[in-house]
């Protein structure tokens, strides 16, 4: 996770920085001949002390909202690569399951699969073989549903 890294590194350099701001005031304050009580100084020591740390609070809070936009990112793209993988391993056993199947050999069937949804396409040479084709996809795990709008019945001619 090298981008989280790299806000760690980030708010820990904005954190230095303002502390070297924070000790640059401190010394000035002391520093300087004013006119006016240590109260005034340490007034102003206070609301210096206060900028920063506002401005450490908004720093760290812009780097907590983008690595959490990261996380999202990464977990939705993580679900769909599973998603697409688990489809793959559907549409395979679906195809290997009408390979076997004497009926169903010589059929032209396409198989896709999308979220757990069989589609198969393609021709079969009767009614018979349409519902075998749909027990072939419905008994695998994983399937959902099967989708036959797209398969055809090829009858012979007589």
């Amino acid at each position: 996770m090298k981008t989280t890294n790299e806000y760690k590194q980030k708010i820990l350099k904005d954190r230095v920085l303002v502390i070297a701001c924070l000790s640059a005031v401190l010394g000035l304050a002391g520093c300087q001949q004013e006119e006016g009580t240590a109260e005034k100084a340490g007034q102003k020591i206070d609301r210096a002390a206060e900028k920063a740390e506002q401005k450490i609070e908004k720093a760290t809070e812009k780097a907590e909202e983008k690595i959490e936009g990261f996380k999202e990112s990464v977990t939705e793209k993580a679900e769909t690569a599973e998603e697409y993988v688990e489809d793959s391993v559907i549409t395979t056993k679906v195809k290997a399951a009408i390979s076997i199947d004497s009926m169903l050999k010589s059929s032209n069937i396409e198989v896709t699969t999308v979220n757990g949804v069989v589609k198969l396409s393609g021709t079969v040479d009767s009614e018979e073989a349409v519902d075998r084709a749909i027990s072939a996809a419905d008994t695998q795990k994983g399937v959902k549903s099967v989708e036959t709008a797209d398969l055809v019945v090829n009858e012979p001619s007589k």
